[in-house]
């Protein structure tokens, strides 16, 4: 097993138990139980958690599970492949790995790891704004680098950073638009969550704000270092300045309306993700995979719609593709993989849910994912009697 990462005291019975689980993961759930039990309390809560009382954090994942998939039978399925594409690129399967802060808070090498993992699984990898590892390393590993922007104070320097991710290999410009300011996330406020010495958001000048190393009163410093360096004021202007910095295709991610989605594909955006940001900003936001359906009705073909919150497996891939979705992003499991296991963690994490969507796919009656396309879903709530 690879570095288990920072905070492990690897000779520790519960890390030897942990490191047992991950040996043995047949599902994402015993990866992110390998992975709680050998990161500190701080770090688990800062990625397990949502904003507010967490009610569209737990929303995402009930809301997969109401979601059934009407099987065909009696096709041909001896070929079965998850191949596809994303942003006209092929790639092993419909995932890309979401843009994730500081990766480093999980295993030395952070988000070195998860590109190269990402790279041998053959799924396009998003370099986050606050990176903790600078686009130009990760880009150097190979494979399909996407770069995530957030919209800064500044907006000169961040079209400069666009201007940096293209220059530096990068394949799309994914923009980022719910978050004017960090959602109030109770666990790092409780924890007053501040970052390390050793990581550090590489992609800003170091200069710049020292909040997120500063304890914050009852708050969270990361909190608080987003506050100075994140814009409140991005607006469609700031889409369209931005479509025209950049030659690569531009994502949007964190529509949920419909009319937002259409106005994107109006001002040139390639793709949008329909995601609540994995019910980390608006709490009681609609779960995403409800209102992806609504989404991909609107645009009508106009760009490419991917999902984002909430995905655990293959099998909830193979949900979004059943409700139009072109693909999928994925966020905590990787987290959980990189803590568990480092580069090791996050290959297996991404192997798993190869395996699953496989699975899904032959079962569903698909030889392929365009087929899943096709597939009737039923939404059942749960809880009638």
């Amino acid at each position: 097993m690879a570095d288990p990462g920072p905070g492990t005291d690897s000779g520790s019975a519960g890390a030897r138990a942990a490191a047992r689980e991950f040996e043995e993961a047949g599902c994402l759930a015993d990866v992110e139980r390998a992975a709680a039990a050998v990161l500190p309390a701080g770090v688990r809560d800062f990625v397990a958690g949502g904003s507010g009382a967490e009610t569209t954090l737990d929303a995402n994942r009930a809301a997969f599970d109401r979601v059934f998939v009407v099987p065909r039978v009696l096709r041909d399925v001896s070929r079965c492949t998850t191949d596809a594409t994303l942003l006209g690129r092929p790639v092993r399967m419909p995932v890309a790995v979401a843009p994730v802060a500081y990766q480093r808070l999980l295993h030395p090498e952070g988000e070195l790891a998860v590109a190269r993992a990402a790279e041998r699984a053959g799924v396009p990898f998003t370099v986050s704004t606050m990176s903790s590892v600078p686009i130009e390393r990760i880009t150097a590993v190979g494979g399909t680098v996407w770069f995530q922007l957030y919209w800064l104070r500044e907006p000169g320097r961040a079209l400069d950073l666009a201007r940096r991710a293209e220059d530096a290999g990068a394949r799309a410009v994914m923009l980022t638009v719910d978050v004017p300011w960090m959602g109030r996330r109770l666990r790092d406020v409780r924890n007053r969550f501040t970052l390390p010495d050793h990581v550090r958001a590489a992609h800003l000048a170091e200069g710049t704000s020292t909040a997120h190393r500063r304890p914050c009163g009852a708050g969270s410093a990361v909190a608080a270092h987003t506050g100075e360096t994140f814009s409140s004021a991005v607006t469609w202007s700031s889409v369209a300045e931005l479509r025209e910095c950049t030659r690569l295709p531009l994502v949007l991610k964190g529509a949920l309306s419909p009319q937002d989605a259409v106005r994107a594909a109006e001002c040139g955006v390639d793709a949008v993700v329909v995601s609540n940001h994995g019910g980390r900003q608006l709490d009681g936001a609609v779960p995403s995979i409800e209102a992806l359906p609504e989404v991909v009705s609107a645009v009508v073909g106009r760009c490419e719609v991917l999902l984002d919150s909430g995905v655990r497996g293959g099998t909830d891939v193979l949900r979004a593709l059943a409700l139009g979705a072109g693909g999928v992003l994925l966020g905590r499991p990787v987290l959980w993989g990189l803590g568990a296991g480092g580069e090791a963690g996050v290959s297996r994490v991404l192997e798993l849910v190869a395996e699953e969507l496989l699975d899904a796919l032959g079962l569903a009656g698909c030889s392929d994912v365009s087929a899943a396309g096709r597939l009737r879903t039923v939404v059942r709530n749960l809880r009638a009697p």
